[in-house]
């Protein structure tokens, strides 16, 4: 009995178990037709997990991979609901939602590609899903930058990255600027909040902050790679800083608290005496002793003139720059010294010209100076209406190939003690990849557009009429007699003086804002006389002006800034993303107005917002940083040249390391 039992019970088993193996096939076979293939057995075991495929090229997976019958189609995003990571792909295969496409598309637009670093959260959440495939060094690659564009011509943003693979005699390993998609992609899930630590006699925190500056934006949930960074010998890694599409102006200044906490550049690969005194130029700097009252520097104009001070006594004290001879002429070696770019023209001739800071033994040298023209760099080789600079980022990679192939500086730090002075729009798009590990001083200064902080200096564009007499016309009317409230004039260079002439030309009399400046025929004859009333009509308007508007043309730098300055006007400044210049070292809102672009609008109300009281104010700090402004015929204390020079130094004495 009990064997007749046992049999039963065994084929009674037998037989369910045949049912269950049936009904199993069944809804595997249904699930092989109706869903993508990773995602076959995790529906019915819901914590189980199917290793994935290898990545095929020009793919980049993030959370689940596509079946082959969705290539042409949207991805599957049921992932997103759980705390999946998306990232912007330049993959043409992988598709993102709707939503993402749209925003997608707005950053392709702009000329950018924005890899957003995962949080652990976001980490977490995809590990509970899918298998993440990884790319080694994704972070050390820039996406693609956009166009620049001039009086001249317009240069398209794939021509930028024409020809950047690197080349011989540049590093072993040098930065490409197209990502290898059929690599392996590592997703880190680094921790970007530092903590930020304010000096206690530091200025940057004024009670005369503009007021548009109360309107601060909250960063937006993405981020963009810090530029300059070389894959070869970098061994430290970088947290990156949340870039928002509008940086104002204090979230510069924590951007540039963060990196200067923890950008470093890279280990140098052999020794030198020189590093430890940079290093000892730090340990000075920081434990500057308090000034007060120094007869020569107002220290509310200063982010901290103790630290300023003593650092600036260290440059007089210690620096020491080779200029390299290597190079032709026009493009090395000679300056310009007229016009809107002249800035990088005059620093290269005083600086050449230099006895205290040039050296010619390289061992002694802290820093090398590239001496190129970013001006001649394009009058001398670009081909007009071409609508392409090949040819002038190939020059500078052979130039750099010249001397990292005949002296050894270079290849010690990968560059990352070697400078430029560039102030053509061009000058970031030209130098991003080649001389990407290189201090940048940059009149283009746009976050947008790579600019590193704590790195990368902030270049003055200034507008010499007279290279033998850079001073003419100084100064400006009393505080008491500026009877005009705001002033503008300009060419419609890009997007933004239209839009601040619909709302203010001959609009309000208290607002003189105009196209071109009218010609003005003064006594005498000829058309010299014409021209030169015309250009001293302009002049007397800033000097008459209590806010000289200094509104972005086509790059968010603008030789007004500088002039308002020369001219004793407050600068208003209407340039989202732009750095002024030494923003490292002073503190800008304490004698400058900031506008969003957005609130031109509303320009009138937050100019009549500023009291009478707070306008002397920051009309007597104008004049008291004038001083940092001023081209001399031979260069004098706390001039132009000595601050160009000073903000390298700098950053160079904050991003050294010893071997």
């Amino acid at each position: 009995m009990g064997y007749e039992i046992r049999s039963l019970f065994q084929g009674e088993t037998k037989r369910l178990l045949w049912l269950m193996g049936i009904m199993l096939t069944v809804i595997v076979a249904f699930q092989y037709f109706e869903l993508p293939y990773d995602h076959v057995l995790s529906s019915v075991f819901s914590t189980g997990k199917v290793p994935a495929p290898a990545v095929e090229n020009n793919s980049l997976v993030t959370g689940g991979l596509e079946s082959k019958s969705e290539i042409a189609s949207d991805t599957v995003n049921g992932l997103n609901s759980t705390g999946t990571h998306n990232v912007h792909e330049m993959a043409n295969d992988t598709r993102t939602s709707k939503a993402e496409d749209a925003n997608l598309q707005a950053d392709f637009d702009d000329g950018k590609d924005i890899l957003e670093e995962p949080t652990n959260e976001k980490l977490e959440g995809l590990n509970k899903n899918s298998t993440v495939d990884t790319v080694q060094n994704a972070g050390n690659v820039p996406g693609p930058e956009k166009g620049r564009e001039s009086e001249q011509s317009f240069i398209q943003r794939n021509d930028i990255m024409g020809g950047d693979s690197g080349g011989v005699g540049l590093s072993p390993n040098p930065v490409s600027p197209v990502m290898d998609l059929s690599s392996n992609i590592t997703l880190q899930g680094a921790n970007i909040s530092t903590p930020i630590t304010i000096d206690s006699n530091s200025s940057s925190t004024d009670k005369d902050a503009t007021p548009a500056l109360d309107k601060i934006e909250k960063p937006a949930q993405s981020s963009l790679k810090t530029l300059g960074e070389n894959s070869s010998g970098v061994d430290d890694k970088k947290p990156e800083i949340p870039t928002p599409a509008v940086i104002t102006i204090a979230e510069m200044k924590n951007m540039l608290l963060q990196n200067r906490a923890s950008y470093r550049s890279m280990r140098p690969r052999w020794s030198s005496a020189v590093d430890q005194e940079m290093l000892y130029a730090r340990s000075q700097i920081e434990n500057a002793p308090l000034l007060k009252n120094d007869h020569e520097l107002y220290a509310p104009v200063y982010r901290n003139v103790s630290r300023f001070k003593r650092s600036y006594e260290l440059m007089e004290e210690t620096l020491k720059v080779y200029v390299y001879k290597e190079g032709q002429r026009p493009i090395l070696h000679e300056p310009v010294l007229k016009g809107i770019y002249a800035s990088e023209g005059w620093f290269m001739k005083q600086l050449e010209a230099n006895k205290q800071f040039v050296t010619k033994d390289s061992r002694k040298a802290h820093l090398f100076y590239l001496p190129f023209s970013s001006r001649m760099l394009e009058e001398t080789l670009y081909v007009q209406n071409s609508h392409n600079h090949k040819n002038l980022i190939q020059y500078l990679r052979n130039y750099v190939n010249l001397i990292s192939s005949k002296h050894n500086f270079w290849n010690r730090t990968e560059g990352a003690d070697h400078f430029l002075v560039a102030c053509h729009d061009w000058a970031p798009a030209e130098t991003r990849i080649i001389m990407a590990n290189c201090i940048r001083a940059l009149c283009n200064s746009d976050v947008k557009e790579g600019f590193v902080f704590g790195k990368d200096v902030s270049l003055p564009e200034t507008y010499v009429l007279s290279p033998q007499n850079p001073l003419r016309a100084i100064g400006g009317k009393p505080a008491s007699q500026r009877s005009i409230l705001a002033f503008f004039a300009g060419r419609m260079h890009g997007y933004l003086r239209p839009i601040l002439l619909h709302h203010w030309e001959n609009k309000d009399p208290d607002m003189k804002i105009f196209g071109q400046m009218p010609m003005v025929k003064g006594k005498g004859k000829g058309k010299g006389k014409g021209k030169r009333k015309g250009k001293m009509d302009y002049i007397q308007h800033m000097k008459s002006s209590k806010y000289c508007i200094c509104a972005k043309g086509y790059e968010v730098n603008s030789p007004r800034v500088v002039e308002a300055i020369f001219y004793e006007c407050i600068p208003v400044i209407i340039s989202d993303n732009f750095v002024p210049p030494f923003f490292e070292i002073l503190n800008w809102e304490s004698f400058a107005v900031f506008v969003l672009e957005k609130d031109i609008p509303n320009l009138k109300n937050i100019l009549l917002s500023i009291s009478e009281k707070r306008y002397r104010r920051m009309q007597m700090r104008v004049k008291k940083v004038q001083q940092h402004f001023l081209w001399h015929p031979q260069p004098v204390k706390y001039d132009i040249f000595h601050m160009i020079l000073h903000s390298i130094w700098y950053n160079r004495v904050f991003l050294a390391r010893a071997r």
